[in-house]
């Protein structure tokens, strides 16, 4: 049995809690090598061939449902208990308790939750996600893992308030990604707002660490937010993916440089930044 995802009542957290035997080959790949991301869409087939639909499962200490059929970053942290550890391990070191997280491109909220259990309750986070259908399974996760100090934002980063379209890959709906110039045909409207106004509305006045992932339109985001917000809203740490820097019209890891961040870190997909002086 299968849920909508933007299901206005859908069922509680545990409704789709693994069987018996898709727990068993949950629990053998995140033993073995079988994690690795080459067998994870094998893996999916198998698990969605046993009972169709996402499951519920714990990750990092928050809860989730993984639609893990037609998203990369479900299967990945549903198969693999290490799924970004390296960026989640250097985001909790450079976020206090109490502390302050942005997570610009949410997806469903493997960033979001995890640093919501590490800053508690008297923490903030603020998830931005513009898709519709990924923005529902965000919104679904934060329930599930009862976390009142995770702000949500429908709408994407943007150099400016407005509007932008975003089309999604079929196979892959985390790899969502701004379309400019000539539109596609499956492409969609949404609200785009500027990072600087998405912190004041959310009533931030720092911010220890953030993360964006955008499928190549970072530059887009952050040029224009370090060119505007003052040092004190600047991020303490950062975790920029980088796969997608070819797209970029400025190498904004270049600028965050020369303002004093320093790279204390890569792994395959992103780059970490720490602001060593203002």
């Amino acid at each position: 049995m299968g849920v909508a995802a933007n299901d206005p009542v859908p069922p509680a957290f545990g409704a789709f809690a693994p069987t018996g035997a898709q727990a068993a080959i949950i629990s053998l790949a995140q033993r073995t090598r079988l994690k690795r991301g080459a067998f994870r869409p094998m893996l999916s087939r198998l698990i969605n061939l046993l009972r169709k639909g996402p499951v519920d499962v714990a990750y990092q200490g928050a809860s989730f449902r993984f639609y893990h059929q037609a998203s990369a970053t479900e299967r990945g942290a549903l198969f693999n208990p290490d799924y970004n550890l390296e960026e989640l391990d250097f985001l909790r070191t450079h976020t206090p308790a109490g502390g302050v997280f942005v997570d610009v491109g949410a997806n469903v909220g493997t960033y979001a939750m995890v640093l919501a259990r590490h800053v508690g309750p008297g923490g903030k986070v603020i998830a931005i996600e513009p898709h519709p259908v990924t923005h529902a399974r965000l919104a679904f996760n934060r329930t599930a893992s009862s976390f009142a100090q995770v702000t949500l934002v429908a709408a994407a980063a943007g150099p400016s308030d407005g509007e932008l379209m975003i089309e999604t890959d079929g196979d892959n709906l985390g790899a969502s990604h701004i379309v400019t110039g000539e539109r596609s045909g499956n492409a969609i409207k949404v609200p785009s707002l500027r990072l600087q106004r998405i912190l004041g509305e959310a009533g931030v006045d720092h911010v220890d660490a953030l993360k964006i992932d955008v499928e190549g339109y970072e530059d887009r985001v952050l040029t224009g937010f370090f060119k505007e917000a003052p040092p004190s809203l600047w991020p303490r740490a950062v975790v920029i993916e980088h796969l997608s820097r070819n797209e970029w019209q400025d190498d904004c890891i270049a600028d965050m440089r020369a303002r004093g961040y320093a790279e204390t870190g890569k792994t395959r997909s992103n780059t970490l930044l720490v602001l060593s002086s203002l």
